[in-house]
């Protein structure tokens, strides 16, 4: 007896299409994750690496009045490497006259929570993708629990054992548990994929802000001569 997809669904009750529904829901849930922070993140390396071939000569130069305002500018408003950057000259410049931290001190301090902030918006929705990877297997688990209990319910309205009375219910629980096994997996390798790249970006970033404060310690050093 062959039984397709449309008959394994006719068969099940209420709560195993519940948590069929609930798996395919999760899986649809972290592929728009999934594509939303590959977007983003393919955004954010685009504009930042613009942005940091033009802001490399004004920095190199230590014009920070010009730095920031290029970082300012309408195209870079949301990226995160211009954004930090922008922290790190506005607490520079509003601190100059701070002799007992010191300007550059202060841009320091701003970076470092500055980081731990873009860094924690890029990671934005990256919760579903840990959720469901580590949820929904045990899901799945469940739907093979409710097919198993289907299977010995056909076993007891036909007072047998046949492999007819039993088929439905556990085609039941093995499609619910490879749905549910196939959504983790892909929630998993999905994660960890963004996360290596989202950890190699901070590393930039981090680079950035050192180079930052780097330079503008020679900057407070000029204005101050």
């Amino acid at each position: 007896m062959e039984l397709s997809l449309a008959e394994i669904w006719e068969s099940m009750g209420l709560l195993a299409r519940l948590v069929a529904i609930s798996l395919v829901a999760m899986g649809f849930a972290s592929l728009c994750v999934a594509i939303e922070r590959m977007l983003v993140l393919r955004r954010a390396q685009a504009v930042s690496s613009a942005f940091a071939a033009k802001a490399r000569p004004l920095l190199e130069d230590r014009d920070v009045d010009s730095l920031l305002d290029l970082s300012r500018g309408a195209e870079y408003a949301h990226a995160p490497l211009p954004r930090l950057i922008r922290f790190g000259l506005e607490s520079f410049k509003a601190n100059r006259k701070d002799e007992a931290v010191g300007p550059v001190e202060m841009a320091r301090r701003e970076l470092g929570r500055r980081l731990e902030q873009l860094a924690a918006e890029a990671r934005r929705g990256m919760g579903i993708l840990a959720s469901t990877g580590s949820t929904a297997p045990f899901i799945g688990l469940f739907g093979t629990v409710i097919g198993i209990i289907t299977a010995f319910q056909g076993i007891a309205a036909s007072g047998g054992g046949g492999i007819g009375a039993v088929s439905a219910g556990i085609a039941e629980a093995l499609i619910v548990t490879a749905v549910g096994l196939l959504v983790a997996i892909g929630a998993v390798l999905v994660f960890n994929y963004l996360t290596a790249r989202f950890d190699k970006f901070d590393m930039t970033m981090q680079h950035a802000a050192s180079e930052l404060v780097d330079h503008l310690e020679g900057a407070h050093g000029d204005v101050d001569r």
